[in-house]
């Protein structure tokens, strides 16, 4: 299918320079031979700059709603995948309970896993939901302590991804007051936190992430968190934060995702009048996420 879609891509973009190619040829063919005639020539120049162009212009649109539908296809595949996978594990887990009789250690160990499946799936869900509105939502502006925001971030994801204070380090060289932006506290926790668990999902089984918060100059809160794990390539630094992108080859058993984690935390910055950029020496050699907003002067 994806072969078939590129092929599709190369068919309209070849055609489209053929035509246009024709076009032009056949206008300057046509001008040669009536260049004495200045109304005509005028007139025929327009007429085949307006043919070039509209071609041009719509095999362009065709690319993009090829490239869109193929997007569209994957985050659906993504988007099924996170969904059918937890159910199937807490269905299994049910017919086993129900089956026969286990130990109360295995029950209760069998309920751990099912409560983290559901946990799972409200993730999806509710990551899904925030997308979808993403453009729409306008939260209430109010002094948020971005240090301590981060704080309760990192603890919530030590907690979650059950690790351990040297594998998820913070500090922070500003606090309090010195720390306030002004903004929506649940969208900035959303933005942190799925920075936090993209680092934490591309480091592989040997998680190593620091959490660095800081000042650039006096008006500007930096937020640096680095990981040591699959690394980006160079020219996907970009469009890591495009909606539904996953970058090929980074494919890890613990990275599922739908590929709108870092939409929602570049859409959010943007909001908080702020941007997130990536940066990574390569393949296997980690990556750095920054996220930066303007701070709340008094």
């Amino acid at each position: 299918m994806r072969f078939s879609r590129r092929g599709k891509i190369i068919f309209f973009l070849s055609l489209g320079v053929l035509l246009a190619g024709t076009a032009v040829a056949v206008g300057f063919g046509w001008i040669i031979v009536n260049w004495r005639e200045g109304a005509k020539v005028l007139l025929g120049i327009i007429f085949f700059a307006a043919i070039a162009t509209g071609l041009i212009l719509n095999t362009g649109f065709l690319v993009r709603e090829i490239r869109k539908n193929e997007q569209h296809d994957s985050f659906i595949n993504a988007v099924t995948h996170e969904l059918k996978t937890p159910i199937a594990s807490i269905r299994l887990y049910l017919e086993t309970l129900q089956a026969r009789q286990v130990d109360a250690g295995e029950r209760q160990e069998f309920f751990r896993l099912m409560i983290e499946d559901t946990d799972r799936l409200t993730r999806t869900v509710e990551q899904v939901l925030k997308a979808g509105k993403a453009g729409a939502r306008k939260g209430e502006r109010v002094p948020v302590d971005f240090s301590a925001l981060v704080e309760r971030c990192v603890d919530s994801a030590r907690a979650s991804h059950r690790l351990s204070a040297s594998a998820l380090r913070f500090r922070s060289d500003v606090n309090g007051t010195g720390s306030e932006v002004s903004g929506d506290p649940e969208d900035l926790s959303t933005a942190v936190s799925n920075i936090l668990d993209n680092a934490v999902k591309y480091s592989g089984q040997d998680v190593d992430v620091s959490v660095e918060l800081g000042l650039e100059g006096e008006k500007r809160l930096v937020l640096r968190v680095r990981d040591r794990g699959v690394g980006i390539p160079s020219a996907q630094l970009r469009s890591v934060f495009k909606r539904f992108y996953r970058v090929p080859g980074r494919a890890l058993p613990q990275a599922r995702g739908t590929g709108l984690g870092l939409f929602l935390v570049r859409t959010i910055a943007k909001r908080h009048g702020g941007r997130v950029s990536a940066e990574s020496a390569g393949e296997g050699r980690g990556a750095t996420f920054i996220l930066e907003l303007p701070r709340r002067l008094s």
